[in-house]
């Protein structure tokens, strides 16, 4: 009895075996991107290194503008050229639109609450309207210049009173971006400026933040290697949501307190925190805005107004601080459109087209997100002839296309010449230069951000001479904004009237 049980199990076992092996071969080749042969359990994780944008731009010199890789048992598909972007962003924008489930949207945005790793549908959709409507609009970013205006004083005030004195540049274009978000975002800082401790600390969870959601996490690829957590990524994630929990609560705890006393007829100048608690109270909401939901879209436009300003002046500054003909040419375009007896305002911004190119170039060369944050096949497609299969991550190589010699004369140089006279898209339309992203998922605050930035780098060149205190680090330091590695130390001394100060 026993050995004919052990027949029928072997002889079962010799049909099924059969059965697949025909089923595979009947089954039509598959065409995928070119791409390395994966390794056992890891696949190609072990070709990505600390810089994995950089790992990415040398696999492609090999593989070719689109390529699969294997994280883990994972597909994942790199595209490095302005062509593969629009086939995944334009032509294809509909099957890409969502975010792969990773350990970043769960533990760092309240399990998928913020509008950042929220997959396509009618949660993100209605955070979208929201920030478009209540955020966005023209009308609301032109309601709160006169907040970027105060705190651009008090950026300059700040640096002139440091004077002669080696400064962390970064530190004091945080301060500008923080304060200005959460005054227009928040109603208040929330800190003072004599609180350095406040300020420093919510500094620090901003950039743990921008690391965390940038890091390439073992265990989202190999799931069975989740409970050793070994780059301690996960116990960094859950410690920061502990951290900016806290914050968001106080801030939602004050704004109900506040709520509890305000008037009917104020309801005008409930700032966007209370408006977002108006709208979780509404049981006709087509989607529930829980409160995790309001501190998730708070959390995006905090980190998103803030890290992503400040990184691109800092490594604007730190071109034009190697090449003194780029700052002398800007110096002498703003003395002769802005004079020596003011500011520059928001609207001299069309007045300037070198500082502008500046930034424009600043953006090829070092995009805010080096790789865009992740899209992911909701459905089998065909792209440009290949086969991209469902449940496959697609990232879109910026830093790659920015050094793209098809598309750019002298890619690796910093030129800001090449923009002038020149009517070049920064907004999604041209795919060779894309710092906020294109399709459905391109950054909505791409306006203010510009401003903001703008505002910075040319009150900076306009109101002070600069001597660097140490040599220009040009290394990356990775995460969803990549920074220098190394901060820019300048020694910065004031130039205009002392009256503007």
């Amino acid at each position: 009895m026993d050995s004919l049980l052990l027949v029928l199990i072997c002889t079962a076992a010799i049909i099924a075996f059969i059965s697949k092996t025909i089923s595979k071969l009947r089954q039509p080749r598959r065409n995928t991107p070119p791409g390395p042969k994966p390794w056992p359990i890891i696949g190609n994780l072990n070709l990505i290194g600390p810089i994995p944008h950089q790992s990415f731009h040398f696999l492609s010199r090999k593989y070719g503008e689109i390529m699969q890789l294997k994280f883990g048992k994972y597909p994942v598909v790199v595209a490095s050229s302005p062509e593969m972007a629009k086939q995944f962003l334009r032509v294809h924008d509909t099957v890409f639109a969502t975010r792969p489930p990773l350990a970043a949207g769960k533990y760092t945005a309240y399990n998928y609450s913020d509008m950042t790793w929220a997959p396509y549908g009618p949660q993100w959709r209605l955070a979208r309207k929201i920030y478009l409507s209540e955020v966005f609009s023209a009308k609301k970013i032109e309601s709160f210049e006169h907040v970027r205006i105060e705190e651009t004083r008090n950026l300059v005030s700040r640096l002139r009173s440091v004077s002669g004195d080696p400064v962390v540049l970064r530190d004091h274009l945080m301060h500008y971006t923080v304060s200005a978000t959460c005054r227009m975002i928040l109603g208040k800082k929330y800190f003072c400026d004599s609180e350095d401790d406040k300020f420093v600390t919510l500094q620090d969870m901003l950039d743990e933040w921008f690391l965390l959601n940038g890091a390439f996490v073992i265990s989202d690829w190999i799931p069975w290697l989740k409970f050793l957590d070994l780059q301690g990524y996960v116990k960094r994630m859950k410690t920061l949501y502990n951290r900016l929990d806290n914050f968001h609560n106080y801030v939602i705890d004050d704004h109900q307190t506040r709520q509890k006393g305000a008037a009917a007829e104020e309801e005008k100048d409930f700032t966007l925190v209370d408006k977002l608690l108006k709208m979780a109270d509404d049981p006709n909401l087509e989607v529930k805005l829980t409160r995790d939901c309001v501190k998730g879209l708070l959390q995006d436009l905090l980190a998103g107004g803030t890290d992503t300003s400040a990184a691109t002046v800092e490594w604007a500054l730190c071109e034009i601080l190697r090449q003194p003909r780029i700052i002398k040419k800007a110096k002498e375009e703003l003395d002769r459109v802005i004079g020596r007896k003011r500011w520059v305002e928001e609207n001299d911004f069309s007045q300037l087209p070198y500082v502008e190119a500046i930034i424009m170039e600043s953006m090829r060369l070092h995009p805010l997100a080096t790789l865009l944050a992740p899209h992911y096949a909701i459905d089998d497609c065909k792209v440009a002839g290949f086969d991209i299969s469902k449940g496959t991550t697609v990232l879109i190589n910026t830093w790659s296309i920015g050094r793209d010699p098809k598309s750019w004369d002298s890619p690796e140089e910093f030129l800001p010449e090449r923009f002038l006279g020149k009517e070049t898209d920064m907004l999604g339309s041209n795919f060779a230069l894309l710092p906020f992203g294109s399709g459905r998922r391109r950054c909505p605050g791409y306006n203010l951000g510009l401003k903001m930035v703008r505002t910075m780098l040319a009150n900076l060149l306009h109101g002070f001479e600069f001597q660097l205190a140490e040599d220009v680090c040009l290394e990356e330091m990775y995460g969803l904004t990549t920074h220098p590695k190394k901060p820019l130390v300048v020694v910065m001394e004031p130039t205009l009237p002392s009256q503007l100060y």
